[in-house]
Order: structure tokens, then sequence, then C-alpha cells
């Protein structure tokens, strides 16, 4: 048992430190953050954006989506709850229409206090916002196109963090619940390798948001840490041999996934989609994202 308790001691403290080398590389680094450079600077942070999106994607499909539906499915068959009621998939749809809710009443009174900050480029051809430059260009190349400006909101990127980080938390727990410690290193790889693309990525999101740079160092380390909280609740449950509450874990997982459904098809991928130029290149750079996180689970 002393053993095991290392082992994931050390888990805690392997998943922090790469989480914090991976997230700062884009944070750290002035070129991820420049967005007025040439044209190849702005062509090759795109793609980066649209391998991120690609992440994400598979992410919201292929992990954060089906560990709560067995999670929950589990939950409820120990409950004996059966119902004809979607019930799992009515929960996402909650997390869902929470954050479009929360981001519309934002929203609403930023415009009754006369809040101009993120809709100024929409009004006037002079101002200095995230992908004002890459307007300006297509402007003067001729092209009338919508882009979504306002997708990098710095709202939008906060339900993001949050919703990364829930899920970290659960990670984590998975992690520190274990009994074996061949099982626990065996998902510590698993997430390590995964946690490293995601914190990598979320780190290009909100660099290119309208976030200030402390916050964008904020957030990473607590993101940094989320998944040695859950693992340090997970000890905590074992050492006291707790096993209350799978419901409510299992609840705040769906609305964690409605949460990240919400932010990966509302705002990573229209925001790259919708803007004009390298379509296909786009494309295939979201499949690449998606194929390597694919690839990964496939492995366990």
């Amino acid at each position: 048992m002393e053993y095991l308790f290392q082992v994931k001691i050390g888990a805690l403290i392997g998943l922090l430190l790469l989480t914090l080398l991976f997230g700062f590389i884009p944070a750290r680094i002035k070129w991820f953050r420049e967005t007025d450079g040439t044209g190849i600077h702005r062509t090759v942070l795109s793609l980066i954006s649209c391998f991120a999106g690609g992440v994400f994607l598979a992410a919201c499909l292929l992990d954060i989506i089906p560990d709560y539906l067995s999670d929950i499915g589990t939950v409820l068959d120990a409950q004996e709850v059966e119902t004809p009621f979607p019930l799992p998939e009515f929960i996402i749809a909650a997390g869902f229409f929470t954050v479009l809710i929360l981001e519309k009443i934002v929203q609403t009174f930023r415009e009754m206090r006369g809040a101009r900050e993120e809709r100024a480029p929409l009004l006037h051809d002079h101002g200095h916002g995230h992908g004002l430059a890459t307007a300006r260009d297509l402007e003067s190349s001729g092209h009338h196109v919508h882009v979504d400006l306002q997708a990098h909101s710095s709202f939008r990127s906060f339900m993001l963090f949050l919703s990364l980080s829930l899920h970290s938390v659960f990670e984590g727990l998975a992690i520190g619940l274990q009994s074996t410690d061949s099982k626990v290193l065996e998902i510590c790889i698993a997430i390590l390798v995964h946690k490293s693309i995601i914190v990598f990525s979320l780190s290009v999101k909100l660099v290119q948001s309208t976030v200030h740079p402390l916050w964008v160092t904020a957030y990473i380390v607590v993101f940094a840490l989320m998944s040695p909280l859950g693992i340090a609740i997970g000890i905590g449950v074992m050492e006291a041999q707790l096993t209350a509450g799978p419901l409510i874990q299992a609840v705040l997982e769906g609305l964690a996934a409605g949460t990240f459904v919400y932010i990966t098809f509302l705002e990573i991928l229209p925001h790259e989609l919708n803007s004009p130029g390298n379509q296909l290149l786009k494309v295939m750079f979201i499949l690449i994202g998606f194929t390597i996180m694919a690839g990964l689970t496939f492995l366990g």
C-alpha cells in the first residue's frame, strides 16, 4: 500500500510538471501571440488552431462524452433507475444551454452598459482587435466575407478552460481511486500524452483570444493543478474508505460534456472554418488533430 501511495504521488507530480511545460510553450513564446505578422505567419497560426480544433473535437466525441455516458450508466444501474427518457443526453443538453444562456446574459449586460470592446471591430475599420489585421487584408484584396471576430471572446475562453478543468479533475480522480500500481501507471501514461496535447491546444486558443496574458498564465497554472487535485481527492477517498458522491460526479461530468460540445461546435471550429483561405488545408489539419487523438484512444 505504501508503494502504491508513492506511485500515485509520482503521477501527481509528473502530471503537474508536464502540463505546465506544454501549457507555457504557446503562452510564453511571443511568436504564438502575434496576430499582425506576415501572411505565412498568420496561415501557420491558423493551421495550428485548426489542429487544436481537431484535438478538441476528438476529445469531445471520443473521450469526454463516452467517459460520461459510461459513468452515468454505471451509476443509474447501481441505483436501479430505469426510464424511457434519455436522461444522460438531457444532462449534456443542460450543460450546453447553461453556457449558451450565460454567454447571452453576459453579452446583453455588456450592450446595456454600452461596452463596445469586442464589438468595435464590427463597427469601425480602424481598431485594434483580435483578427482585425486579417479582416483588413481581406478587404484590401477585394474579398467580402463574414469573419467571426468575436469567436475568441474572453467568456468563451473561460468556459473552454472551465470544462476542460472539470474533466481533468475526473481524470485525476480515476488515477487516485486505483488499487494497483500497474493500473495507476497505465492510466497515468495515457493521461500524460493526452493532456500534453490538450493543454498545448488550450494554450494556443487562450493566447489568440482577448484574455490578458496574466490571466492566460493563471489559467494554465490552475488547469495544470486540476488532475493532481483529482488524484489527491481520489487518494483521500481511498484512505478514508468513502464511497459517496458517484451520482453527483456523473452529473457534473455530463454538464462539463455539454459545455465542451458548445465550445467545440460553436466556438473553435466555426472560427477557423468561417474564415476564408486554405479551406482544404484547414480541414486536413483538423483531421490530423482528430486522427492523433483517435489513435491515442485506440491504443488505450
